[in-house]
């Protein structure tokens, strides 16, 4: 059996991408109900899936991008893993939370749990590429 190089990467991008499908469906599925072909046609249920598949969009990359190179700087193992899945479940918690007419707690919780991945991971790599950690 071959040794993958970049496990952490791997199962991250695997997870990212189920993630980003979830979320176009959810968002596919508010558009067909709605009836409308192009933006959100003033439908606020598709209007907030939207919304909540590009926060994901403009966020899934960063981590994922950190992920690699702390991975690549021989930083990865099962506490990246963790904390890969814990981005998903907030993710997750967000694409929920986004259904309500209010910021509800899911949605809180999720945009809690990926701003503070996001901060962990680039705070953590700046200080490795600074030689301080």
């Amino acid at each position: 059996m071959m040794e993958i190089e970049l496990p952490v990467s791997l199962t991250s991008a695997a997870m990212f991408g189920l993630l980003a499908l979830w979320l176009a469906v959810r968002s596919g599925r508010a558009r067909l109900k709605a009836r409308v072909g192009h933006g959100d046609g003033g439908d606020m249920l598709l209007a907030r899936r939207m919304r909540a598949q590009l926060n994901f969009v403009e966020t899934a990359p960063f981590v994922l991008t950190l992920i690699v190179v702390l991975e690549l700087a021989g930083r990865g193992g099962m506490w990246l893993h963790g904390l890969s899945i814990l981005f998903v479940f907030g993710r997750v918690l967000h694409g929920i939370g986004m259904d309500a007419d209010s910021a509800g707690r899911p949605r809180q919780i999720g945009t809690g749990v990926t701003m503070l991945t996001l901060l962990g991971l680039s705070v953590y790599a700046a200080l490795l590429g600074f030689g301080l950690a």
